[in-house]
């Protein structure tokens, strides 16, 4: 780290900017001789929000990937969601910092809560787990696909382009609106994707100084959570553009890892969970039961249709 200003690699939103700022706090209280700058980056699946229904992997973090490797920045900071399986050659996973609270949020047009929602009530959504998961609940829900930032969601949902919102809660707290929740989703009901709420700072491998201030801002029990449920999506054959879900909570040692895979339609709905210690060992002893109920053919079906 010869320079003295360093900078911080994100997307250019303002939820990232946010959390990179975040970062940029907890990172210059250890290094408190640096100046670091936060460096927007714009990301392939920024420019082409579409391109993520096709199933394209680290459309959100190659890029900022890239410049990492390049030199252009020295940090990089991303919802750990968005992380591919594979870490690029060079670049270290150096931290996960302390998680939000991962669940999902409801937000309607009227306040109503989910029970006093009529059939056919439009739900803005994207991603393609919630979208299945609300097809489950056999309400007669509608999930709409919807695009832009958090206020332009938040516009289009007073606007009456749709009933009902369903989006991260960590998001909505991280940005100082979450003022407008009425409901928040049990896993039970809405199992959120691996890794959401969590931060993932990414360096250069070959810094070992940065390296070894990250490991000071990291918190193990959220590196724990994240680890298992990265794993379990990966032994499933999973993405973060199909809907599965999973979320792994830590008392003491004890790690219990939910997980959830589903139909496109909301037809077929696999869930189940397992107790362990280590994080790779509970992700592979739940996939192997879940893909004993069915799970790689419920993922199969719906790569094909994506």
């Amino acid at each position: 780290m010869p320079r003295t200003v360093l900078r911080i690699g994100t997307r250019s939103s303002a939820l990232a900017l946010a959390q990179a700022e975040m970062v940029r706090k907890a990172i210059n209280a250890v290094l408190s001789k640096r100046t670091f700058e936060l460096v927007p980056v714009v990301t392939s699946g920024d420019e082409a929000p579409e391109f993520r229904r096709a199933g394209i992997k680290g459309l959100f973090v190659s890029d900022i990937q890239q410049a990492l490797v390049n030199g252009k920045i020295d940090l990089a900071v991303h919802s750990a969601k968005d992380l591919p399986a594979e870490t690029p050659e060079g670049v270290a996973l150096a931290a996960i910092t302390p998680r939000e609270d991962p669940r999902d949020a409801l937000l309607t047009r009227q306040g109503a809560g989910l029970e006093r929602l009529e059939p056919g009530t439009t739900f803005g959504t994207s991603s393609l787990r919630r979208s299945s998961q609300l097809l489950a609940m056999g309400r007669g829900f509608v999930p709409k696909p919807i695009r832009g930032n958090v206020d332009t969601r938040l516009r289009k949902l007073t606007e009456g382009e749709v009933g009902a919102l369903v989006v991260a809660l960590a998001g909505l707290r991280r940005l100082g609106k979450d003022q407008r929740v009425v409901q928040v989703f049990s896993p039970e009901v809405m199992m959120p994707a691996p890794g959401q709420g969590a931060l993932a700072v990414e360096c250069r491998a070959s810094d070992k100084e940065m390296r070894a201030a990250l490991g000071e801002i990291e918190e193990p029990a959220a590196r724990r959570a994240y680890e298992a449920e990265r794993a379990l999506m990966v032994a499933l054959g999973g993405d973060c553009s199909l809907p599965l879900g999973a979320l792994a909570t830590i008392t003491g040692n004890s790690i219990r890892l939910r997980g959830m895979v589903a139909t496109l339609d909301g037809k077929h709905v696999l869930r189940d969970e397992q107790t362990g210690e280590d994080p790779i060992a509970v992700a592979q002893a739940l996939a192997e039961r879940m893909r004993a109920a069915g799970a790689a053919d419920i993922v199969a079906a719906s790569r094909e249709k994506i």
